[in-house]
């Protein structure tokens, strides 16, 4: 099927916003992608900060950008905007690093007043950066999402059926924007 890079923009290897993502990442394999993680907070800080975009970090991360056909992007939202690493990386990757790409962007936060953040924040930016299409997104309260002792996540009902629709419908867009592709 589809390549799928999956973009944590979470600062926090233990962040429920990660959890989450990695979570849907197995929802994607099921369906047969290859889902490729990408955890921003492991891109050293002085590529971050550096604004070199040929710190071979910051090419690496490019590259797995340019070989996927699909993006997920998942963040927290602190006050009211998608996480700064990612913000970081995203103004380092080329101007149009999402051309042709379909993208779906999720977010967490503790507060429902955070949940046009998607939307005002990060989607503006994802289509400039040329995305094809970027689907529904979707904004998950904290408290909806629990991680166990042993590191399992469980996600409240209602949050968990409107995740699944929002994964279903990106891997669906997905398959419509490949059929072009391969039909060359």
């Amino acid at each position: 099927m589809a390549t799928v890079l999956s973009v944590s923009g979470s600062p926090s290897a233990s962040s429920r916003t990660h959890r989450l993502l990695r979570h849907l990442d197995q929802r994607l394999v099921d369906q047969g992608h290859d889902v490729i993680p990408l955890d921003v907070r492991t891109v050293p800080a002085e590529a971050l900060l550096g604004a070199d975009p040929r710190h071979p970090a910051i090419v690496e991360a490019a590259g797995l950008f340019a070989r996927a056909d699909g993006v997920v992007v998942g963040t927290p939202v602190y006050k009211a905007s998608y996480a700064g690493v990612l913000k970081a990386l995203l103004d380092l990757l080329p101007q149009y690093a999402l051309t042709g790409k379909t993208v779906l962007p999720l977010a967490t936060g503790g507060s429902v007043a955070h949940v046009l953040a998607i939307d005002y924040a990060l989607r503006p930016v994802l289509t400039s950066m040329g995305a094809a299409h970027v689907v529904q997104g979707w904004f998950t309260l904290d408290k909806d999402i629990t991680v166990r002792e042993d590191g399992t996540l469980t996600v409240a009902p209602a949050a968990g059926e409107a995740l699944t629709q929002v994964v279903d419908q990106f891997s669906g867009a997905l398959g419509r924007v490949l059929l072009p592709a391969a039909a060359r």
